[in-house]
C-alpha cells in the first residue's frame, strides 16, 4: 500500500467524505548526483550573497518579491500565515461538468483518493453518484498552504483528483502558429489519407521512453568496464517535394499493412533499423521514428 500525502474530506453539500490523497504517478526518471571526479567527493553548494560575495547564514536569508526592477517586498512567515487558504484540509466541490468540456491543457498532476477508515460506504455512494451521472466534479483544495484547481472523476472504479492549472496560469499561443497560409486542395488530401492510414486506438503500453532505455543500457556497459562509443550525428536532409513524399507516405503504409510481421522488422531496435535503411539510402531516415523505418523499408524491398 502506497504512504498517503495527504488527508482530509470531500465536502459534497453537507455530506462528508474522508479521504486519503495518493501519488497516482511514480515517475521513472532516472537521478543523478554531482561528484569530484578525481575522488567521487559529493559537490555542496553554499548560500552566497552576490554583493558582499560571503556565505549567509539561514537567520538572515528572506524571501522576496521583485515589484519592480531592484525594488523587492521583503515577507515573512506570518505574511504566508496570513495569505493561506482556507479549507486546509477539504476537497470543496463546486460543481459538476461533463469531462469532455475540460480543456486537457489545464491538467496538472493526478491523484488517487482512497476512503478514510469506516468510510468505504460514503466513499463507494460518490463514486457511484458520478459514474451514473456521466459527470466529474470541479473542486477546490488547499494542499501546502496553497489552494489548486481539481477535477474529481472515477478511473478505473477509484475517485481521481486531477489536480489542474487556473485559468491565468495558461499562456495564449499568440502567433505561434505562424500566418496563414494557404493549403494545396491535392496535398490536403494526400495529408487526410496518411493520417486515415496511421489511425487506430491508443494503447499506452507501446511507447516507452526510449532515452531512458538507453542510457540504462550505457550506465550497465559502463559499469561492467566496456566502452561507448557515439556514432556521428548524420545531417538532416533535404526534405523531398510535399506532395510527392505524402503519396510515398501512404504507398509506405499500405505496403506495411499488407506485409506487417512477416519479414521481423519490428522486432528490430530503431538503432538496427537505421542501419539498413542506411544501407538501403532511403532518404530522410535520420528524422524517421521507428514505425516509420519498418514502413521506409518494406517499401523499399
Amino acid at each position: 500500500m502506497p504512504r498517503a500525502i495527504w488527508s482530509g474530506t470531500i465536502s459534497f453539500g453537507l455530506v462528508a467524505v474522508p479521504v486519503r490523497m495518493y501519488s497516482a504517478i511514480t515517475e521513472q526518471t532516472l537521478h543523478f548526483n554531482l561528484l569530484h571526479a578525481k575522488d567521487d567527493g559529493p559537490i555542496g553548494y553554499r548560500k552566497v550573497c552576490k554583493v558582499e560575495d560571503k556565505p549567509v547564514p539561514d537567520k538572515e536569508i528572506v524571501k522576496a518579491f521583485e515589484v519592480a526592477k531592484g525594488e523587492y517586498v521583503h515577507l515573512s512567515d506570518e505574511d504566508f500565515e496570513a495569505a493561506r487558504a482556507d479549507g486546509l484540509r477539504a476537497i470543496e466541490i463546486h460543481e459538476f461538468v461533463p469531462y469532455d468540456e475540460i480543456d486537457p491543457i489545464l491538467f496538472r498532476h493526478t491523484y488517487y483518493l482512497g476512503p478514510q477508515d469506516g468510510a468505504e460506504r460514503v466513499y463507494a455512494l460518490l463514486r457511484r453518484a458520478l459514474e451514473d451521472a456521466g459527470l466529474v466534479a470541479i473542486a477546490t483544495f488547499v494542499m501546502r498552504n496553497r489552494e489548486h484547481l481539481g477535477c474529481l472523476r472515477v478511473r478505473e472504479g477509484v475517485l481521481t483528483l486531477e489536480q489542474m492549472y487556473f485559468a491565468d496560469e495558461i499562456r495564449a499561443p499568440d502567433e505561434i502558429g505562424g500566418r496563414d497560409v494557404k493549403v494545396d486542395k491535392r496535398e490536403l488530401e494526400m495529408a487526410a489519407g496518411l493520417i486515415e492510414s496511421f489511425s487506430g486506438h491508443f494503447d499506452p503500453e507501446r511507447y516507452r521512453d526510449r532515452y531512458r532505455d538507453a542510457l540504462a543500457q550505457i550506465i550497465k556497459a559502463k559499469r561492467k568496464g566496456e566502452e561507448v562509443h557515439v556514432a556521428p550525428a548524420e545531417e538532416p536532409e533535404e526534405p523531398a517535394d510535399l506532395l510527392e513524399a505524402l503519396r510515398a507516405s501512404i504507398e509506405a503504409r499500405k505496403g506495411s499493412r499488407n506485409g506487417r510481421g512477416r519479414d521481423g522488422l519490428s522486432d528490430l531496435s530503431r538503432e538496427e533499423l537505421y542501419e539498413r535503411a542506411k544501407d538501403a539510402e532511403i532518404p530522410g531516415r535520420s528524422q524517421m521514428s521507428k514505425e516509420e523505418l519498418v514502413e521506409a523499408l518494406r517499401q523499399a524491398a
